[in-house]
């Protein structure tokens, strides 16, 4: 996030790697936190757009369409406008007619890991670049473990972490907890664990989020 002054706000997200609004909110929420100056501290949360996609994923397309009911042409358009939303907020979104809608367990079982290890919010950005930019396969453990390389951690033990599962059971417990307090959308974005904020609210919304929180903290 951007350097900031005076208190710090926290900010709880509820999020899933491939889920566009969620990147694309996050990247709204830094530009307001920049044109604000206001501190703030983001915890991310797992959530499952798609809990029981099967292991090889379905079609991107044919997904929205079975799952939304978009037609091919509103698929084209609402991709048209992530992807320009998306270079307005420094994000680049590279769809493509075969890519793939994936299970992200695994991915969220290394994110759990990389938070021990310092490195969660670098690799929440990392997977959001690696499933839109790079179009890659954020469910396969190669590409996982290649991904954790990239930002300095250990690819071996990235590997052993999703081999052996041993986050697995904290994922579950922690995205039960988000979806039994009601968040059944995402990004779900909680302000000093007061104010739930839902969806990509655009930056000048944040902004004030921010600074009403901001003020109420000061009073």
């Amino acid at each position: 996030m951007p350097e900031t002054t005076g208190p710090e706000i926290r900010i709880d997200i509820v999020s899933d790697v491939v889920c566009p609004w969620c990147i694309i909110g996050f990247k709204q929420l830094e530009q307001a936190v920049a044109e604000s100056g206001i501190g703030v501290v983001v915890h991310w949360h797992p959530f499952e757009l798609n809990p029981q996609m099967a292991e090889e994923g379905e079609n991107l397309q044919e997904h929205v369409a079975a799952k939304y009911g978009t037609t091919p042409e509103g698929s084209r358009k609402a991709r048209a406008r992530l992807t320009e939303l998306g270079a307005s907020l420094g994000f680049t979104f590279d769809y493509a007619d075969d890519m793939r809608m994936v299970n992200t367990f695994r991915a969220h079982q290394l994110l759990h890991w990389a938070e021990s290890q310092g490195q969660g919010h670098q690799m929440k950005m990392a997977l959001f670049a690696a499933f839109f930019t790079e179009r890659r396969n954020v469910n396969d453990p190669q590409v996982l473990a290649d991904v954790a390389a990239s930002i300095g951690l250990d690819r071996e033990d990235a590997l052993a972490v999703l081999e052996d599962g041993r986050f697995a059971e904290d994922v579950r417990t922690r995205e039960q907890f988000w979806t039994g307090h009601g968040i059944q959308g995402v990004p779900a974005m909680i302000f000093d664990r007061h104010y739930l904020v839902s969806g990509a609210q655009g930056v000048e919304n944040y902004r004030t989020f921010l600074n009403k929180v901001a003020e109420e903290k000061a009073a």
